[in-house]
């Protein structure tokens, strides 16, 4: 059974004052963090209490398909078996995505994404990447790793190769982006112009899973990533000021180009409070 992932992205501990308190007040306080501690854990690790379900990708990816009482549609090259959903295989010019079926109406959400890139190509001999969307429009293919680089809503990419090979920055690079529609993805300069920030991470070829956690929560835009499978959280991007409406729709598309490797999606999960 795959271990119970815990970003503690928002946990904030405060100064102690129990040395004032009398025994019974600190008991109180006691019970008090053991619950908050509890109810953050459920948050955090996606457990059923919290897990919405309708907007989740997860083994053995139930509810996934053309039928109409499907929860998620996918197009292209992608292939769903019973261990990962592969975006696209280690071959060139191929591209996939997969999209909830079902409009988030969630004013708060957390987002879990567990994930594997790998591939034949050695270094800056692999592409081009993958997505994660929250976005008004879906199943829009498109030259932005897979999908339409006009849309409304969130995006999140996971770019493994430079295209325009400026110095200060090293690939695999994750960065964010806020459109309203009139905003265009610049693929050839790997979105510096409109992105929100980033990270440069190492998450190709690693022999175990990567992570990456994504909170978005009044108005603030909170992306953490574990690459190392040890339930070791790094910040990535921490911005506020975002507004993000509602009804929209979580999906993930990949692309390859001259440049290929295999993008799968193992699961996605969606929490709330």
């Amino acid at each position: 059974m795959a271990r119970e992932r815990s970003p503690a992205l928002w946990l904030h501990t405060q100064p102690s004052v129990t040395r004032k308190m009398p025994v019974c007040h600190r008991i109180l306080l006691l019970l008090w963090l053991l619950h908050f501690s509890s109810v953050y854990s459920d948050i955090t690790d996606g457990n059923a209490e919290h897990l919405k379900r309708e907007h989740s990708l997860i083994k053995p990816y139930q509810g996934v398909g053309t039928s109409p009482s499907s929860q998620w549609d996918f197009w292209g090259s992608t292939l769903v078996t019973s261990q990962y959903v592969r975006l696209t295989p280690d071959e060139r010019s191929k591209q996939g995505s997969i999209w909830n079926t079902v409009p988030c109406y969630l004013k708060d959400w957390e987002m879990h994404v567990q994930f594997k890139v790998h591939g034949s190509g050695k270094k800056n001999l692999h592409g081009d990447g993958f997505a994660i969307w929250y976005t008004k429009e879906r199943l829009h293919p498109g030259t932005v790793f897979g999908s339409s680089g006009n849309f409304h809503g969130l995006a999140i990419f996971i770019d493994t190769y430079p295209n325009d090979e400026a110095p200060d920055r090293s690939f695999p690079y994750i960065s964010a982006m806020v459109s309203n529609g009139s905003l265009p993805y610049d693929h050839g300069k790997d979105g510096r112009s409109t992105e929100l920030g980033g990270c440069s991470v190492e998450v190709r070829n690693k022999d175990h899973d990567t992570y990456l956690a994504v909170r978005y929560s009044k108005g603030r835009l909170t992306i953490m990533v574990d690459v190392d499978d040890r339930n070791d959280w790094r910040e990535c991007i921490d911005i506020g000021g975002v507004r993000l409406p509602t009804g929209y729709y979580f999906g993930s598309s990949a692309a390859t180009g001259d440049l290929s490797d295999n993008h799968d999606i193992i699961s996605m999960k969606i929490c709330t409070s």
